[in-house]
């Protein structure tokens, strides 16, 4: 069956989309000729009103919506990654004069956003620590066909509608590497995150391309495997040190990872930075306390968040003015490379 849209009946009308969608959801003033000529445009179309979008024209919850996942024994809270972010999402609530309203998932089955507009829970939502789970790009893919506001933060997904707010991690890892390389480091170790994030996957484009561009050969036996943890990095030093003779130094891909690795390896008997050289990435307030104090990445994660939650209230009142659609946020934000001592001098 061919489904028809607002734009069909709106072509045929010979009117805008937004006064197909002000005639159907009987909203402002209308000419009775050209109110009658888009209810016969839908007729002959055969076109019905999205439940959704005409729930979500008649009223306004005031909320702006963030999703994280539930994950047992996980603080989400106290993480550096999360808790900037929420900074900058409270921030632009706040002085937009719109509530928040935190909501959690089971990211091991598929949520269902568009449900929340539906119910008037939320006029528009943020989702966090998404990944490329099956289940989550099916919840976000749905959510995305149906051009409502939302935003989704440093993941990304292969939709034409997909509203993004990212950093630009491949151009930070790349200069992160760089920096090693400019030091005159050669064998240089990756210790990675979880591979269902497209985080790791530009991380790891970084890396490759840093040491492309140096003329230096990859060598897989040199890349390590984590999930942004402490406890992984942790975990993982067993290996770097047992490679430690073939490695001059050791990216890694955040900082949790990065104090958790040097833990490990001082408990090993590594002298840091002399026996290795380590740089990590997102610059959280625990990198300049650790002994050597982490050369990182700031990552503006705070900046991120009140970026998205501005765009999303801006478009709520475009909404407000002309019931247009959603067009969707594609934002990429720089990084900054902070060089401390775990690099060397």
């Amino acid at each position: 069956m061919t489904v028809t849209n607002r734009k069909e009946v709106a072509k045929l009308a010979g009117v805008s989309e937004a006064t197909v969608s002000r005639v159907l959801n009987g909203i402002g003033p209308m000419k009775e000729s050209t109110r009658q000529r888009v209810l016969q445009a839908a007729k002959q179309l055969n076109y019905e009103l999205n439940a959704v979008a005409s729930s979500f024209a008649r009223g306004r919850s005031g909320n702006l919506g963030v999703v994280l996942p539930h994950v047992p024994k996980v603080h989400l809270f106290s993480t550096y990654y999360f808790s900037e972010l929420l900074g900058g999402i409270g921030e632009a609530v706040h002085s937009g004069g719109y509530g928040l309203l935190l909501l959690f998932r089971d990211p091991t089955v598929v949520y269902d956003y568009v449900s929340l507009y539906r119910t008037q829970r939320v006029d528009a939502c943020i989702i966090l620590g998404s990944s490329a789970l099956e289940t989550e790009k099916t919840a976000v893919h749905r959510l995305a066909d149906e051009r409502l506001p939302y935003c989704v933060m440093d993941q990304r997904f292969d939709h034409p509608q997909l509203s993004i707010v990212a950093a630009d991690h491949e151009q930070g890892s790349y200069d992160a590497v760089k920096h090693l390389i400019e030091r005159g480091y050669r064998k240089i170790g990756f210790l990675n995150g979880a591979p269902q994030y497209s985080n790791s996957e530009d991380r790891m484009a970084g890396y490759r391309k840093a040491l492309k561009e140096a003329g230096i050969a990859e060598d897989d036996t040199r890349v390590y495997q984590g999930n942004y943890s402490r406890t992984s990095g942790k975990k993982a030093a067993s290996q770097v040190y047992r490679d430690l003779a073939r490695l001059d130094a050791v990216f890694v891909s955040n900082d949790r990872m990065a104090i958790g690795l040097m833990q490990g390896l001082r408990e090993l008997g590594c002298r840091l930075p002399d026996d290795l050289k380590i740089v990590a990435y997102d610059n959280s307030d625990a990198a300049s306390f650790t002994e050597p104090a982490l050369t990182t990445v700031k990552v503006p994660f705070y900046e991120m968040g009140r970026l998205a939650a501005d765009r999303l209230l801006k478009q709520l009142a475009e909404r407000d003015r002309n019931d247009a659609s959603a067009e969707p946020i594609r934002e990429k934000l720089r990084t900054e490379l902070i060089i401390r001592q775990s690099s060397g001098n």
